[in-house]
């Protein structure tokens, strides 16, 4: 049994929560927060013993053997590193933290001591984007030409709200721009060329961005992301032979469609049971049980390199959180 402590009681830690149920073996035991009301009320609602005020309690409890960090991406940072700082291994939200320093010193702080540590990008452990990559590898489409994938939603956000906030790390690419990226990082590795431009708001966070990705092979990526309009949330990968479309949401489709040349389509279906986030807490207890501080699925370098750019992109928009 995997004791687990949610750290943060918004809505993606109560969606965690439910997920949780779908994972064999996890047991929610703990959940920790700024405030005690905030902490009782949601271990009340999720059927959870113990509820902390501090996130240092949490990280102390001996009873919990890994955390998951589901703070906005302000206080990733800091919230991973307390709970690294009680001995606990960690799954922290995307993205990481705010920049690749920070998030470098997070994956050294857990080499250091020995501890898992893995970022919460659900996209790299989701059993239909698995299937997408084995195919790609295969050679079913042939050699990657293109990627496209847009992430935009409608807003309007005020401007108390957390994405339009500076100091918590606002705008769009942070928020949504890290899944297209981390698709065209996941098919293709890192790019050779950035390119990228956005439209900054009044708090000079990006609210439409646009990035072209190139790669020494000759193949491209064209990526998007805003708060100003919903796009389709879609994505296709493109082939010298065939084509892989991944529908709305493509970071969780419902199927993938592949397109051979010459062939009809084919469509692959995936298994919706839960929201998703169960496939990353099944990963996350499958590494704890072979005493791995690290995922295969999700290693160190890629958070690492993904992280590299969008600190790359956010200097070519004139975006800063300092």
């Amino acid at each position: 049994m995997t004791r687990w402590g949610i750290l943060a009681t918004g809505n993606i830690a109560a969606r965690f929560a439910e997920d949780l149920r779908l994972a064999p073996g996890a047991e929610l035991v703990a959940v920790g927060s700024r405030t005690r009301e905030s902490a009782e009320l949601f271990a009340k609602r999720h059927g959870i013993a113990r509820a902390y005020a501090s996130w240092a309690e949490l990280a102390a409890d001996p009873d919990v053997d890994v955390i998951y960090v589901a703070t906005p991406h302000a206080a990733h940072h800091e919230a991973a590193l307390t709970c690294l700082a009680g001995d606990k291994a960690v799954l922290v939200e995307k993205p990481c933290t705010l920049d690749l320093a920070t998030t470098t010193e997070l994956v050294e702080t857990a080499r250091a001591r020995g501890l898992f540590l893995m970022e919460a990008m659900w996209m790299r452990t989701n059993p239909l984007i698995l299937r997408v990559l084995e195919l790609i590898a295969d050679g079913a489409i042939g050699e990657v030409t293109h990627i496209r994938a847009d992430f935009g939603a409608a807003g309007p956000f005020p401007p108390e709200h957390r994405m339009r906030a500076r100091t918590l790390g606002g705008g769009a690419l942070l928020d949504l721009g890290v899944y297209p990226l981390s698709l065209a990082h996941l098919v293709l590795g890192v790019p050779q060329q950035v390119q990228a431009w956005a439209k900054l708001g009044p708090e000079k966070v990006d609210e439409n961005t646009g990035i072209v990705l190139g790669w020494d092979s000759g193949a491209v990526a064209t990526l998007s992301c805003g708060m100003v309009g919903a796009t389709a949330i879609t994505a296709a990968i493109t082939g010298t032979t065939g084509r892989i479309d991944l529908p709305e949401p493509f970071y969780r489709p419902g199927a993938a469609v592949l397109h051979r040349l010459g062939a009809e389509p084919e469509t692959i279906p995936a298994d919706l049971t839960g929201g998703g986030y169960q496939h990353e807490a099944i990963e996350v207890q499958r590494c704890l049980a072979a005493g791995l501080i690290e995922s295969p699925l999700v290693p160190h370098a890629a958070t690492l390199e993904v992280m590299g750019l969008l600190d790359h992109i956010k200097d070519r928009i004139g975006v800063s959180y300092a």
